[in-house]
This record gives C-alpha cells, structure tokens and sequence, in this order.
C-alpha cells in the first residue's frame, strides 16, 4: 500500500495539474526563464566544454570530500571563523538556536538559503520568541503569506504580479494596484529598519573554499551582503557538499550557476567572506561561525551510483525543464528540494521508504539531465532509486505482479497479438481500467488490428 506521503502526493499532484490558473502562472514565469537562459547559454563560445570542467571539478570534489572538508575547518578556522558540525536537523537548530540567546535578540535577518528551510530554523525562531525575517524578495513574499518556497532559485515562482500586488494590500495596505516596482520599494524601505537593528544575520553559502577557509555568495537583490555585514554575529549554514577546492575554480562555477539560474552572465553580486572583521577594520561582524551540515548527505554519499546527484549546485534548471514539476508544482513534492534533483536525493536525505514514490515522478523524458551545468545523469539516478525501491520490497505487491505480467507479454510478440482491439477496448471499460487515467482525461482505443498486423499488410516489398 502506498505511504502516506505517496498518498498525499498523488492526491496533490491530482488536484494541481488541473488547476489551470496555476498551469497558466508556472508555464508563463518558466517561458520568461527559457528566454533568458537560452540567450545566456548562446553567450558561451563552448558551453559543453565548460560543463565539462564544472562536472570534472565538482567529481573530484566528492572522491576527497573528507579531505576538502578539513582543509576548510582548518583554513576557515585560521582567518578566526567558528567551524561546527551539524549531523541532523536537530543539531544545527540547537547550535543556532544557542547562539541567538548568547545575543539576546528578538529578531534576526535571513537570507535566502534553502538549508535554512531544511532544518525550518523560521518555525524553531518562532517557537523561540525570535522573529527571522527574510530578505530576499521572493522568500519574503511567501513568508507573508505563510508559505514554503516554491521553487530552488525563484521562492514565489507560483505566483502572478497580481496575487502578490493583493497580498500586499491585504498584510500591508498598500494600493491593489501597485506595480512589481513599487512593491520593491515598499519591501526594500521596510527591510532596511531590520538590516539595522538586527543582531544576528543567517545566510547559506553556494560554496566553500577550502583553500583560502572562505565562503561564497552569490545573489542578485544585495540583501546576502547585507545580511552578514550589518549585523554583529553571521551564522552561514552550508551543506557538507558546498566545497570547492580554491577561490580559482570560481571563474567555471559562477558564470554557470547565474546562465542556468537566471540566464545571466553573471549575478549581480557575488561575495567571498573569509571571516569575521579583523582589528583593523570598521565594518563586518565580530563573530563568524559556519555551521557544516549533514543531515542525510553521508547516506547519499556512501551510496556509490546514487552519490553523484552531491554535485548539485543547485541552479534549478532541472525543474525548469522537468513536464512533471510544470504540471504539478513545487508543493507537491512536499520537499525542501522539488524536481528531478529533489527526486534523486530526497529518498536519501529524507528515507526512501517513505520518499521513493518521487522517483516515480518522472517521464524520463531525459531533459533534467540535458540542461544540468555539472552533468549529473538524474534520468539514470531515477532508475537507480526505483530499483533500490523494489529490490527492497517497498513497492505494492500489485505493481510486482502487474509488471512480470507485461515482461512477459511484451516480449511475446504472439501473445500481444492473441486479442484484438475490439476485445481489448472491452475490457478495460468492462474492469474500470480507464479510470485509472481520471476524470479529466479519455483512456485511448486501441485500434482494431495490431501494429504487427498493420505492418505486414502495408509493409512495401
């Protein structure tokens, strides 16, 4: 039987795909993405070669991952940054969670950073008396209206420039009509009180540099910059995979992570820190503490064929291109991370008893695995997930006993022939088989003779 996050996919997925304002939304926003990254891809002279180097560097990474790991503590260590390691969710919300009542605030600023919404540092704060206000655009957008991020790059990706112009006058006040332009500057005003005010500032980190002990930021919106330099204690929270041997490979890794995000040359800025503010500077904080965390990635990476999805840099292009996510949403997946990369490593970080149905929700279609910048094979990782699937008995007993009976018709080609279409036709309506299909949809007919039939009599000699 499937498990109740299986059943709640289905049933969200269901009610999703047939909600044709959110269809019209996704496809119009994902449309605007393609233009954009399509033009910056053609700025490339050889953009397979520099793929290449990104997929070569990023697996040599994961081959001496302890080692670059180290390196970094050591290195980060040095420049006066505060190394902790986070095995689980639990563990990192108790060292931030310690570090903030050492501040004794009440509030906190939070760049984007989607290992923050797996550990849900926002609802711990909160639990906290400590409100964590988002910075970048889209996530305080959702955050007012008491959503998750939709999408890896582009949190409100779900929503029109009217929804959010009628959720700002419904939380706000402001004019219905305003434009995205004067909701920028209403939302830009009122951050830059919490900029000011705030004691502690939380951000992720795109990579780490092992060599120089640094961390590296890259955004469009300068609410990172600001979130770790106004306030006193900056506490980076960056997933064990984020490392990059030196500051050098930066040149590969930024251009391709802003052409495949946003289609961009490159963000608009982009930030190495290498620690706190030394004695003899005026600005930055006086504490820097980067907090390393696991939580399920050690599972992936003793997984030797599964292991390669840790390359990720987290562009979001695989969801851009996947059918699947354009018809059922980021919701759905009910995952910090959607899509075919949040296919291939939720079951890992998460459980893949209770997560492999999401390896199943996919066409194969084989794009993800076109547009990923680092080469990561997700069509193929897929298939390696639904096989550990069923090799461990966690799919219905049913599908086992369908699938052996279409192995063996469909390699029987007198078999396939032995009813014709008619009969066929009458059977799947007489056992409700074309329910299976929904309400929305027609079940196909299969036509009156087989296509082996139809290819012997018309076949040209």
């Amino acid at each position: 039987m499937p498990g109740r996050a299986e059943k709640q996919f289905l049933k969200d997925a269901k009610r999703v795909a047939f909600d044709y304002k959110h269809r019209a939304t996704i496809r119009f926003n994902i449309s605007r993405y393609d233009a954009a990254v399509e033009k910056g891809k053609n700025r490339y002279k050889d953009l397979e070669l520099a793929k290449q180097k990104a997929a070569v560097l990023k697996r040599k990474v994961l081959k001496y991952l302890p080692d670059y790991l180290e390196m970094f503590e050591k290195n980060a260590t040095a420049n006066g940054c505060e190394v902790k390691w986070a095995a689980d969710s639990a563990e990192a919300v108790d060292i931030i969670s310690s570090i903030v009542k050492e501040c004794d605030t009440r509030m906190l600023v939070k760049s984007k950073s989607m290992t923050t919404e797996e550990v849900d540092i926002n609802h711990h704060m909160e639990k906290m008396g400590v409100q964590s206000i988002e910075t970048d655009l889209g996530e305080f957008i959702v955050q007012v209206a008491g959503e998750k991020p939709y999408h890896i790059v582009t949190p409100a990706m779900h929503k029109s420039k009217n929804d959010i112009a009628s959720l700002f006058h419904e939380k706000f006040n402001i004019p219905k009509d305003s434009t995205p332009e004067e909701i920028t500057r209403f939302v830009r005003k009122k951050l830059r009180d919490a900029f000011k005010s705030a004691k502690v500032g939380i951000t992720g980190a795109n990579f780490l540099l092992a060599e120089e002990g640094g961390i590296a930021l890259t955004e469009n919106e300068g609410n990172g910059m600001l979130s770790f330099s106004f306030p006193k204690v900056h506490i980076v929270l960056a997933g064990i995979e984020k490392v990059l041997p030196s500051f050098k490979d930066l040149d590969v890794m930024w251009p391709l992570l802003a052409v495949h995000g946003t289609g961009q040359k490159v963000t608009v800025y982009n930030s190495v820190v290498f620690g706190p503010a030394k004695q003899d500077e005026n600005d930055g904080p006086e504490r820097m503490i980067v907090i390393l965390l696991d939580n399920g990635r050690t599972n992936l990476y003793n997984t030797p064929e599964q292991s390669e999805a840790l390359s990720c840099i987290r562009c979001g292009a695989c969801l851009n291109a996947c059918p699947i996510y354009k018809n059922v949403g980021g919701y759905t997946y009910n995952s910090v991370y959607s899509g075919p990369i949040g296919s291939v490593i939720t079951p890992h970080l998460k459980g893949l008893k209770e997560y492999q149905h999401l390896s199943f929700a996919s066409s194969l279609c084989g794009k993800c695995g076109e547009v990923c910048p680092v080469k990561i094979p997700l069509p193929e990782l897929l298939l390696k997930n639904r096989r550990d699937a069923v090799n461990k008995g966690l799919r219905p007993i049913f599908e086992s006993i369908v699938m052996k009976g279409m192995e063996r018709g469909l390699q029987s080609r007198s078999l396939m022939d032995m009813v014709n279409g008619p009969v066929k036709n009458f059977f799947i309506r007489f056992t409700g088989a074309d329910s299976l299909v929904g309400k929305e949809r027609a079940f196909p007919d299969f036509a009156n003779s087989s296509f082996s039939r139809q290819w012997k009599k018309n076949k040209k000699h």
